[in-house]
Parts: C-alpha cells; structure tokens; sequence
C-alpha cells in the first residue's frame, strides 16, 4: 500500500520552507510559513514514528514514539537557549515541568475521561504503569526539587558537577526503565486484554513501509530542528510582548511536542486499549526528564550556559499533589469517569496559575 501523499508531502515542504528562510530572511510571511511547517512537521514526525511503531509492536512501539517525541523537545529547548542566552535560563526546567504536567494530569486525565465514557471501567498493568511512576517521581525529585535545596550554588541552581551527576542518574534510569520495559519484563507492559475493535486488529505495514516512514521520520525530525533554530527568536518575541510569564514559553513548547501524541492516547484509551495510553504517557514522561536533562546539561556544560532547574514555591505543591493522586489512580489497575476529572481539575489550574501565578 503506498503511503498518503501528505506523510511525504509535509516534510518535503517543511524543508523547503527551512530552506527558504535561511537564503532569504525571516520576513512576517518566512515566519507565519515556517510556524506552519513546524506544526505540520512535527505531526508527520509522530504519524511516521507511529508507523514505525506499529510494525515493531508493544511495547517497543511506545519506545519509538517517546524517542521522537523527546528529540523535537530537546531541539526546540536547546534552539531557544542559544539564540536567549540568559533569559532562557529557566526553559528547560519550565518545559520539562509542562511536559510532566501535561501528561500526568493533562493526558492520563482526558484518557481515564473518555475511556470511562465509553467503556465504565478499564483495565491496565499496575506492575508496568507503578515501576514507570517510581522512576518518574525519582526523576522529577531529581532534577526538579533539589536544586533549591543543595548549597553548592545559589538555590534553584546545580554545580558543573552536580548537573553533570544529574545528567548522568536520569540517562541510567530511563535505561534501566527501557531494559525493563522491553527485555526483563515486557509482559508487564502488554494489555491485559484484547482490543475489541477492528482498529486494534489492523494489520502492521509492510517492511517497505516502515523503512519508508523511518526515513520520513528522519527528514521530519531535521525540518523539525531546523525550524525551530530559525523560529525561536520568533517564539520569544511575541511571549514578550503578550506580557506572558515566561513559563508560559515551556508549555507552548510541550503542548506543541505532545500535541500528536495526546491524540494517539486518547484514540487508544477510547479503543479500550488504555495499556497502549499509560505506555505513551510514562514512557513520554520519562524520556522528557531521563533523555532531555542530560542533552541539555551537556550542552551547558560545555558551552557555559546559565541553568535553573529548581522549580517554584507553587509549582513544588502542584507536582506533590499530582504524584499522590497518580499513586492512588495507578494502585488499582482499573480506572472510571471520576479519576480522569481529578486529574483533569489539576491540569486546569496548572494552566490557570501558570497564566495568573
């Protein structure tokens, strides 16, 4: 079966774009063309990792999908750092935070949500979703709360030495989560029963296809990385002059990143395949922090790059809560209506108190 035009269309036309604005300039129309071509990039990107994905199967499909995700993440990170220098100091503690929230309350909650409406009750593996959230809670605590404790440095703050253990514990965590996931115990993160719709039974693409899409995953991530280098100073103004807070720069980000992968989520929970949702939002999670951090802490390392990783007063109690209520939702294996609207209530003033902090 020959792939749609648009799976190749769109990456080919994002690199013409890219190519576009560096001969000849960011003019209001280069940027309004170069916005839309990084949306558009980033959503063949993930439909091609998806592609990929279902051809290798549970759940390394899920792996692919997060790997890709986390590499437009940590290009778009990295692209505002450079070009903000000391204004964009806080960006990946702000977007790996959004990214968290996001799926924890944000994605988790619409999926419990809409998987509740159609199907009452679901099912998923406590062992695979606990052993994820066990990792993520180390991580965020990590990387997250810490800083603003250690006395090495100003609070909020880590030494070359420290952000480079740091960089060093999320890599060999995600690592050991990943051996975990796919060689020790990947029964752990199979479903624990069949998909009763067609969707869940369609045949995986041909070996023809899936290379074919690997490369198109490939050409997509670079328009993605280009784009995002010649958009950032963009990206910044306009934050500026909305006299947003600057978090609101890191969940413009995140949402930008997980937007695709959100629906694949909610199209597997609303299949009554919520083991495929939990594997997305864990593994996404857990790649955010265990593959971003030491991207980003090797590049401020070595380029002398102003970090701050401690989160605020507000932003600390909103992470607590969200851990607690992902411990209780994930104890059971099963999930209803009310779980996903908690979650949801705490994305909400996530978003609220971001905006009126």
């Amino acid at each position: 079966m020959p792939l749609a035009m648009w799976t190749w269309l769109t990456p080919a036309l994002s690199c013409a774009v890219l190519i576009g604005a560096i001969f000849a300039g960011m003019g209001s129309l280069i940027a309004w063309l170069c916005a839309v071509g990084l949306v558009a990039a980033v959503i063949a990107a993930v439909h091609h990792a998806e592609v990929v994905a279902h051809r290798v199967g549970e759940p390394f499909g899920t792996l692919v999908l997060a790997v890709a995700v986390t590499v437009i993440e940590a290009s778009l990170i990295l692209s505002i750092m450079f070009a903000g220098g000391g204004d964009a100091a806080v960006l990946p503690r702000d977007t790996i935070y959004a990214a968290v929230m996001i799926i924890c309350n944000g994605v988790v909650g619409a999926c419990i949500l809409m998987g509740g409406l159609a199907h009452r009750e679901q099912s998923f593996r406590v062992e695979g979703s606990g052993a994820g959230l066990a990792a993520l809670i180390a991580l965020c605590a990590l990387v997250l709360v810490l800083p603003d404790f250690t006395t090495t440095t100003s609070s909020g703050t880590y030494s070359g030495l420290q952000l480079a253990f740091m960089a060093v514990v999320s890599a060999a965590l995600w690592a050991v989560f990943i051996f975990i996931q796919t060689i020790r115990h990947r029964d752990y993160f199979l479903p624990v029963v069949e998909a009763s719709n067609a969707e869940a039974h369609a045949g995986p693409p041909t070996n023809r296809e899936a290379w074919a899409s690997f490369g198109l995953l490939l050409v997509s991530l670079v328009a993605v990385v280009g784009l995002a280098k010649v958009l950032s100073p963009t990206i910044e103004r306009i934050v500026a002059a909305a006299g947003a807070p600057k978090a609101v720069l890191g969940i413009v980000i995140a949402m930008l990143v997980l937007m695709p992968e959100t629906s694949a989520a909610v199209r597997a929970a609303r299949a009554n395949r919520l083991q495929t949702s939990m594997n997305l939002a864990i593994g996404s999670a857990l790649a955010s922090i265990g593959l971003t951090i030491p991207v980003v802490a090797v590049a401020a390392i070595i380029f002398g790059l102003p970090l701050v990783m401690g989160l605020e007063p507000k932003d600390l109690v909103l992470l607590a809560v969200t851990f607690l209520v992902s411990t209780v939702t994930l104890g059971t294996g099963r999930t209803h209506v009310m779980q996903g609207a908690v979650h949801l209530v705490l994305f909400a003033a996530f978003l609220f108190l971001a905006f009126v902090p």
